[in-house]
């Protein structure tokens, strides 16, 4: 009897495109969020919200509508929600204006569902009247959970309406990762070059206040007569019918008569996502004057702040919690004295507009579409009392980031977010670790554009070796050695014999002069390896030697991999204790490197003491790092020592190479035990990336290619350097050849199943 759990519908009632709504957009942008980020975990399918004279034609995403003036539609939506056993939860997108005329109606929805409801209030009004109080508590009554995009949100519907905080989550408005393109190519893209931008953007209404920033405009050009202001957005289809363009017709009038026609400008278009956030991205300074006082939040603010715009904005409550710290600018309702003087303020100081602009980048991270699809698909798991499982989509290989950091010398080592820090120089550890990542994507996908960038990272490891036989580590951006290499060269050096070891181990499909070359830079880089001591750096050299015998056996470099080999244990023994299996009395960083090297030995040699040690000290290592289903790699913020296990370990300070360094080992380990626990802890360990860790907030960046350096206590560390970068890779790698069996498996399986069509399927 074969059993098939069916996935989950989670039915989205909202307003959707092609209706031009924010709301509509909003919601498009958080299913493609949800749907890119999770796989057969849940199905979404949507309700759209429309009236009986105004009609659209969907996508077929859109199973149903729901006709907010016709009271029979409610009735017949929730009949029909109720009769759908596959509907597991309704989520509804809320603003007040929506079911304007048919309140009772959709409170009757809600009575009428029996099914979990989540709401999302994209209006939270504080002080409300009698009516609206009973109707938001009457909405509290049927209602599973809420969700608000601000605290301050949070606050009003707690002390305002007393809902219960535990039943209300704050999950911020979505923002598009972006990957920052140079702002004077776009300036020259769009025919606007040495003008200096302002701009914004949205539905057109008289709620924007755009007169405001015009009448600031007459006092900005007397000092920036360069300006260049756009006004991004057709008008709002709903203002539109009621009075069709007289507010724009107004504005245009108002910059006709304060002669600014050359320094205004409209584009009248409901822009693709791609332009328009083009346009934010060569945008010096972004306009944002709304007069609502209750506004609680803005999606176009949001938006300007992911493209890298310092922000000059009215005090709507979503403005005061979001452009505090240095991260914008507030002015008064309808002041346009007071915005002039800010604009102009900000157009003379680059390096305050930088500044501003990299601490909104920073404090806008966690609301990445990407993240607030996690945090939906956490509360959708809460709501469903843990009977929805999560399974996070692991993303195409994208080389962009890993390139982009690459010149023709080397891997330059630091990027500020994504763009890459010439002035940082070049790692030899980073070089090594490229090449490794670089040589595994080559046999896997067969790309001779790879050879060239093996080239380089090779090139560079043989420049940073010495005639005496040891590596130097730290080059700055001239190509020189700097002071850093006075000390702690040993893991570098024994990265520089993994990367060369790797390298060789795929000679056949090398060119014969950069095997022979290699050849020999690893021989001179063998001679003085007996020297060092440092548990890590031999693990290093264990596996590049282990490596290289894979196509280049060699009686002496085995020699060599027994003779460190057998320090390690050495080691283990020495610490070994009945409560504490590892090499050192403490855990420091790199930790997976040491069983695995061990294991790498045990397959040159057969020696099972090797594999015995390789296996005891791996478990050990697990049984910190894993638990619950999540990875949590030893944080650099505080060791783990043999005395401490008593003390709870510090929250932050993960860094990717130790998660990347784990798959690695998890994926030798299945290797040669073939037990499935080493499969799944690697996809745990990879989801870390993902989102999957105590920030549910994504480490690796898919729209760049590039992975953040860190994951703190309380944030992502966003700047996308090499050793991160590179970890990423090397582990997605790892998990490709196992999607690529899976598939294969899976193939096989579908094949099978045809066959024992007698089969008895039940679906719960």
């Amino acid at each position: 009897m074969k059993i098939i759990k069916k996935t989950p519908e989670i039915l989205f009632i909202t307003s959707y495109p092609p209706r031009e709504c924010g709301i509509a957009t909003y919601s498009q942008d958080l299913i493609i969020a949800l749907n890119n980020k999770f796989t057969a975990s849940f199905n979404i399918t949507i309700c759209a919200l429309e009236t009986s004279l105004e009609k659209y034609k969907y996508t077929k995403e859109v199973k149903t509508v729901l006709e907010t003036d016709n009271s029979n539609s409610y009735k017949e939506l929730a009949k029909e929600c109720n009769e759908n056993n596959a509907i597991s939860m309704v989520l509804i997108q809320h603003e007040f204006g929506l079911f304007k005329s048919n309140e009772k109606d959709f409170i009757q929805l809600l009575q009428d569902i029996n099914k979990p409801i989540i709401i999302v209030f994209h209006t939270v009004l504080p002080n409300p009247d009698d009516r609206l109080l009973q109707m938001v508590q009457n909405m509290n009554t049927y209602v599973d959970s809420f969700i608000v995009m601000t605290k301050n949100s949070l606050k009003i519907v707690v002390k305002d309406y007393q809902i219960n905080p535990n039943k209300v989550s704050v999950i911020p408005h979505g923002t598009h990762l972006v990957q920052h393109s140079d702002k004077d190519m776009l300036k020259e893209k769009f025919n606007i070059v040495g003008r200096k931008v302002l701009a914004t953007f949205g539905l057109l209404s008289s709620g924007k206040c755009i007169e405001t920033s015009i009448e600031a405009l007459q006092i900005i050009v007397k000092k920036n007569p360069e300006v260049l202001f756009l006004i991004i957005g057709k008008t709002h289809p709903n203002i539109v019918k009621k009075e069709g363009e007289k507010y724009r017709l107004s504005l245009e009038a108002r910059i006709n008569q304060l002669q600014l026609n050359k320094n205004a400008a409209f584009i009248n278009q409901y822009l693709p996502l791609h332009d328009l956030l083009e346009y934010l991205q060569l945008t010096d300074v972004y306009l944002f004057t709304s007069k609502d006082r209750n506004q609680a939040v803005s999606g176009t603010f949001s938006y300007a702040i992911s493209c890298g715009c310092p922000i000059i904005s009215t005090p709507i409550p979503h403005a005061i919690e979001v452009l505090s710290d240095g991260t914008g600018i507030i002015i008064d309702f309808e002041n346009s004295e007071q915005l002039a003087k800010q604009v102009n303020h900000l157009l003379e100081n680059e390096q305050m507009r930088a500044t501003i602009s990299s601490n909104g980048i920073h404090k806008l991270a966690p609301t990445a579409w990407e993240n607030t699809a996690i945090s939906h698909a956490v509360l959708f798991q809460n709501v469903s009392n843990n009977r929805l499982d999560l399974n996070y989509k692991i993303p195409p290989i994208n080389l962009s980031h890993f390139k982009k950091l690459t010149t023709d010398f080397g891997m330059i080592q630091f990027s500020i977010i994504n763009q890459p820090n010439i002035k940082s120089g070049y790692t030899l550890d980073d070089n090594a670790r490229a090449l490794i990542a670089i040589c595994e994507h080559f046999i896997q996908k067969k790309d001779q554009n790879d050879l060239a960038f093996i080239y380089t990272y090779f090139h560079f490891i043989k420049f940073c070796l010495q005639p005496e036989g040891y590596f130097l580590n730290y080059v700055d951006e001239h190509k020189k050695f700097t002071k850093q290499n006075s000390e702690n060269l040993a893991d570098a050096n024994g990265r520089a014999i993994w990367a060369l070891g790797y390298l060789l181990s795929i000679s056949p499909v090398l060119p014969i002069k950069l095997v022979k070359s290699a050849k020999e830079t690893l021989q001179l880089a063998l001679i003085n390896v007996c020297k060092i001591h440092s548990p890590r750096a031999m693990a290093f050299i264990i596996k590049g030697i282990y490596y290289n015998h894979l196509q280049h056996p060699s009686e002496n470099n085995v020699l060599l991999l027994k003779d460190l080999s057998d320090k390690l244990v050495q080691m283990y023994k020495h610490e070994n204790s009945e409560n504490w299996h590892w090499f050192e009395s403490y855990l420091t960083y790199g930790n997976s490197i040491l069983p695995e090297a061990l294991l790498c030995a045990y397959s040159t040699t057969k020696n099972e003491n090797y594999k015995i040690i390789a296996k005891t000290s791996f478990e050990f290592l697990l049984s910190k790092i894993f638990a619950n289903e999540v990875i949590k790699v030893i944080s650099n913020k505080g060791w783990l020592k043999n005395d401490s296990n008593s003390i709870t370990a510090p929250i932050g300070g993960e860094q990717p190479i130790d998660v990347a360094y784990t798959i690695i080992a998890l994926n030798k380990f299945y290797e040669i035990f073939k037990e499935d626990v080493y499969l799944e802890k690697m996809e745990v360990a990879f989801d870390w990336f993902l989102g999957k860790n105590h920030l549910h907030q994504i480490i690796y960046n898919p729209r760049t290619g590039g992975c953040y350096d860190g994951l703190e206590d309380t944030y992502i560390n966003l700047n996308q350097g090499a050793e991160s970068t590179v970890s990423y890779l090397m582990a997605r790698l790892i998990m490709e050849k196992h999607l690529t069996q899976k598939e294969k498996t899976t193939v096989k399986q579908k094949s099978y199943s045809k066959k024992k069509s007698k089969n008895q399927t039940i679906v719960i």
